[in-house]
């Protein structure tokens, strides 16, 4: 294992395009601290000092120069900088310091953005400059180079008096900050095999050695040498056998093994040979091609030319909130935040503004206020960047008439021809339009007052008596009603198939057959109508869409399990994507598959408006009989200490397999395994059986033991049954805003085998 160590004084051998004199003078300003303002609010202006460490992974701020409290954030957290007044707090000070002195850093997952002025545009364009470059290496590191650079974060953060050189007092403190409470004398024992100039230190090569014996994976040894006839390499042949018997990859298995020799051997001797080492073994079994997740799913691989009814669309509820449903912000932010992440289907509740501009927040609470057409714009620069599958808004209109003609100015105004307002067809259709026939478009979501009430081809339509609102809203007055219709007819003619409708029945529905109209429901009453008529509820959903929200009783922004919904086929199933969990964990899950694009294709049986599919009886689905999954949970590699947790703890992991289906729901976890989240082993199997393979998602968690209280949160990773790639394989884990935090893997050997259903 070749490693690239960085000394304390200089930026990281292993950045290679650090070598322009521009980009070194930059990172060289960046090293020496610039004071510049950070900013929270109009009021809240701040002066901070900020400095990019030696590593050139690190910045920290701290409030002067001479202050102890710091701050830091890793490069490898930050998804993006941007220039100019281009967040909601800077927009707000744009009068107050020119956009060329401003910037904001963008970090993934859930965590708040970080808004900086700097006292001259060249101090700005150093740090946007600097910071984007440094992002653009982080994120194009392969895996090797990822490793080196979390080996050599630890170095220099154990080397505590900046010598470039690691005593035994500090290798022991290193262990306990890695998550190992090694025994003393082991520990000395490995400190004095590595130390070959016996200088009483470990420095360079020999802190390498050191690491190299601590990270030995004889476990993925006993696999490798299982298979190579000398114990030292896999010849061609042997990878081949490997290949096919345990990884089960089927056809064209001796091309494969060249491309992943090719891809995955250090050794360029044993490349020419088309051999594999044992380093290319383990790289390989890290890399994508070795992961649980099949690399194939993660490709736009399914049909995308079938009726919007027949996928699974990523969907979000009050997009525009960033935390509770009652005091909570609003900010266009949750809409950038819910399209990055892939949803397709958004929502905003519009309301009288007070200046004559409809304004979006959650009505009747207390809840900040955003304009209208600051949504509608941040829609029109990041609707696509993510995916180019249809947007569909879902617009809960409390305006009256005069700013219900602005909603439509501006939705068409900032959206142009990218906003449907016309069937592709005009004729009425026997069914919706594919995600592949409105590519590039934003469908409007909403309920028209009966007066404008007609088909996409522009017939009167009749409408059945109800008002279509979701729960919190069903108290209002029936003048607070009508007003909640869209009245304007330039508004209105933008709702072209998803009418929005109060939910009679499913016998009604399937007696009006128009497939444009469809019903939003709570998840309560979701729950009921699963419970009663769980078939019709399916064919129902095969032929139309439907609309799941949250209880308005969340007010935490808490959500409902999605899997449920899912199982009947509800293709809109919203929620609260700013709160972390379990129900997000799933909805990322099954999500991540076909590129990512925010649409699944539903199973066939959830397609076929005669199924006789009912979740409530798994063996109802067409097809054949129930699948055996085992999983040996081997050991586990490098696991995060629990988040807030002191320096010294050290987590006690267990690990629980889930599994999320219908009539399947079952959990099973291993032991737990005291005192190591360096590197633990479990060698535990866990089996289950799973009726609906199609619909389960699996989920792995890893879990800090206490027999106290209840276990705390150490990594997670979700995926489709049918996503699941057999034998020996690493589950790379992401952390609870679902953001990758490598090192961090699990290895598992799975075994899928298909059952008859016993007479």
């Amino acid at each position: 294992m070749a490693l690239h160590l960085f000394s304390p004084r200089e930026c990281p051998r292993s950045f290679p395009r650090l070598n322009g004199l521009q980009l070194d003078e930059t990172l060289g300003q960046m090293q020496q601290g610039t004071l510049m303002r950070k900013v929270k609010s109009k009021s809240w202006k701040k002066q901070r000092y900020f400095k990019l460490q030696n590593d050139c992974m690190t910045v920290w701020y701290k409030s002067k120069k001479t202050g102890n409290t710091k701050y830091t954030f890793s490069i490898s957290d930050v998804e993006m900088v941007r220039e100019g007044h281009q967040s909601e707090v800077l927009q707000s000070l744009a009068e107050e310091f020119p956009p060329e002195h401003c910037f904001t850093v963008v970090f993934h997952g859930r965590r708040g953005n970080l808004d900086l002025i700097a006292s001259s545009p060249e101090e700005a364009q150093c740090w946007v400059q600097g910071l984007r470059r440094l992002v653009e290496i982080v994120t194009r590191m392969d895996q090797q180079e990822k490793m080196d650079q979390w080996i050599c974060d630890w170095f220099h953060k154990a080397d505590k008096n900046k010598d470039g050189r690691m005593s035994f007092k500090e290798v022991q403190q290193l262990l306990r900050m890695m998550n190992m409470d090694m025994n003393e004398d082991h520990a000395l024992r490995l400190f004095q095999m590595a130390d070959r100039s016996e200088s009483g230190t470990l420095e360079g090569e020999e802190f390498v050695l050191f690491y190299k014996a601590l990270t030995q994976r004889d476990d993925v040894l006993g696999v490798f040498q299982a298979f190579s006839q000398d114990k030292k390499k896999l010849t061609l042949l042997e990878l081949v056998d490997f290949l096919q018997q345990e990884q089960l990859e089927g056809e064209n298995t001796q091309e494969l093994a060249m491309e992943l020799i090719a891809s995955y051997e250090p050794s360029e001797s044993a490349r020419a040979r088309h051999v594999l080492s044992l380093d290319g073994f383990l790289l390989y079994l890290r890399s994508p091609e070795g992961t649980i997740f099949n690399p194939v799913h993660g490709l736009l691989c399914q049909d995308m030319t079938q009726p919007l009814c027949h996928y699974f669309i990523s969907s979000s509820h009050n997009t525009y909130l960033l935390e509770d449903q009652l005091r909570g912000r609003s900010s266009v932010e949750g809409y950038i935040r819910a399209l990055k992440r892939g949803c397709r289907c958004l929502e905003v509740d519009c309301w009288d503004g007070p200046s004559g501009e409809p304004v979006v927040y959650h009505g009747h609470t207390f809840t900040s206020k955003i304009p209208f057409k600051d949504v509608v714009s941040t829609l029109g620069q990041y609707a696509f960047q993510a995916s180019d599958c249809p947007v569909i808004l879902s617009l809960e209109n409390h305006c009256g008439p005069e700013q219900q003609h602005l909603l439509a100015q501006h939705l068409k105004g900032f959206l142009g021809e990218r906003l449907l307002t016309a069937p592709l067809d005009a004729r009425d259709p026997t069914q919706l339009p594919s995600p592949e026939e409105l590519r590039g478009r934003i469908i409007l979501k909403g309920k028209r007052a009966e007066s404008l009430a007609h088909s996409p081809s522009g017939q009167p339509a009749e409408v059945s008596e109800g008002d279509g609102l979701e729960a919190e809203e069903e108290s209002l007055s029936q003048e607070a009603k009508r007003k909640a219709e869209i009245q304007a007819k330039e508004l209105a003619d933008c709702i072209v198939y998803c009418h929005s409708v109060p939910f009679g029945g499913f016998q009604p529905a399937l007696a009006r057959r128009r497939p444009y109209e469809m019903a939003s429901l709570p998840e309560a009453k979701a729950r009921k109508l699963i419970k009663e008529a769980g078939n019709e509820f399916v064919r129902h959903t095969a032929r139309q869409l439907t609309r799941i929200y949250p209880s308005g009783l969340r007010t935490d922004s808490s959500n409902y399990d999605p899997q449920e919904m899912w199982n009947v086929g509800c293709q809109l199933v919203a929620l609260n994507v700013q709160t972390a969990g379990v129900e997000m964990d799933l909805c990322d899950g099954l999500f991540q598959q076909n590129a990512r694009c925010g649409y699944v294709l539903k199973p066939a049986f959830l397609r076929d408006a005669g199924t006789t599919f009912d979740p409530n009886n798994p063996r109802s689905r067409a097809g054949g009989g129930p699948w055996s999954l085992t999983i040996q949970v081997i050991s586990g590699q490098q696991l995060p200490k629990v988040a807030g947790s002191k320096a010294s703890a050290i987590v006690d992991p267990l690990v629980r397999v889930e599994i999320h289906v219908p009539a399947d729901q079952a959990r099973q976890e291993t032991q737990a395994v005291n005192n190591n989240g360096f590197n633990p082993h479990w060698g535990e199997t866990l089996r289950f059986m799973v009726h609906v393979p199609e619909l389960a998602l699996v989920r792995f968690v890893v879990e800090d033991y206490d027999k106290a209280s209840r276990n705390d949160f150490v990594g997670q990773f979700t995926l489709p049954f049918a996503s699941i790639k057999a034998g020996y394989r690493h589950v790379h884990l992401l952390s609870k805003d679902g953001t990758a935090i490598p090192p961090s893997s699990l290895f598992v050997h799975v075994q899928i085998t298909e059952l008859p259903y016993p007479e």
